[in-house]
């Protein structure tokens, strides 16, 4: 766990410095990539330390240390959550409606959504931690055990609002995606020909980027779910052995290192703003105008 830590720390950084320096990235789409970035970063940083704590002793940084893990905890937990609805919502935009998607999704308005998701993500957050104080619960025989205890009624709120409302809709999203992709995909083949080929050059270019970009954030949606759904699958099924729980919270926890390695593998611009960043290149007089893409 201290060497996933590190890992995701590492790699997060490298992320969030990429999209951060270079001009060229300041796009809606990395925007959000960026958003996400950071919360896997804050889960590498605090969360991670903070189990690692947990499950070999007893908590002995006090009270409040204690209340503010669980509330940061919870804020990149749902933060990326949030984060992974609103990309399914962008691939939608881009690939079911490509005409208006520069009009209406632009770089301040994906900003705005951002900043309400971490808005919301807060307020929620900070719900979690007062019903947690406020039940008191003590976790004997180790003193200032620190769990996040809630009743019947956050439960369900916690299940509907991180899990059962965000699945369903980046599956719906991504089932749409899907469908019009393949049918484009279908057209694109169907009308290549040595006259159109010329004519269309362009914009057959920029419609298989964007049916590269809806693959890639796919596959990123497909590790999210496959690490999000077991740990809320089974407390649909009240599975209460500790050494299962603490596997899927660490499954939930090892997304965030996932999540830059989909990037590196799967995009050339993270690879090259990688290349810029670890030979220092970056340090370079206008190396933000760089031509990463």
């Amino acid at each position: 766990m201290s060497a996933i830590s590190a890992i995701t720390v590492a790699l997060n950084m490298l992320v969030i410095t990429s999209v951060s320096h270079f001009r060229r990235l300041h796009t809606p789409t990395n925007l959000l990539l960026l958003s996400l970035a950071v919360s896997d970063f804050n889960v590498g940083l605090m969360v991670f330390p903070g189990k690692i704590i947990t499950t070999t002793s007893c908590w002995f940084l006090g009270d409040f240390t204690c209340s503010l893990y669980k509330y940061i905890t919870c804020l990149t937990v749902s933060a990326s959550v949030g984060n992974m609805v609103m990309i399914s919502a962008d691939r939608y935009a881009a690939i079911c409606d490509p005409l208006h998607y520069p009009n209406r999704i632009t770089a301040a308005r994906i900003k705005l959504c951002i900043c309400l998701c971490w808005l919301f993500s807060g307020v929620y957050s900070s719900y979690i931690v007062y019903v947690d104080s406020m039940l008191n619960v003590k976790y004997p025989p180790c003193y200032g055990e620190c769990l996040i205890a809630v009743n019947y009624i956050t439960a369900v709120i916690d299940l509907v609002l991180v899990f059962v409302a965000p699945v369903t809709i980046i599956i719906v999203l991504y089932m749409a995606v899907f469908l019009v992709a393949v049918s484009q995909a279908r057209a694109m083949r169907s009308h290549i020909t040595s006259i159109n080929h010329h004519h269309h050059s362009g914009t057959l270019t920029s419609r298989k980027s964007e049916l590269k970009a809806a693959r890639t954030l796919g596959i990123l949606v497909v590790v999210f779910l496959t690490c999000y759904c077991p740990h809320y699958c089974a407390a649909l099924i009240r599975e209460d052995s500790p050494t299962t729980l603490l596997f899927l919270v660490c499954l939930i926890l090892l997304n965030s290192c996932m999540n830059p390695v989909i990037y590196a593998l799967f995009y050339p611009w993270f690879r090259k703003a990688v290349k810029h960043i670890v030979t220092l290149q970056i340090l370079q007089p206008g190396s933000r105008e760089a031509n990463i893409l």
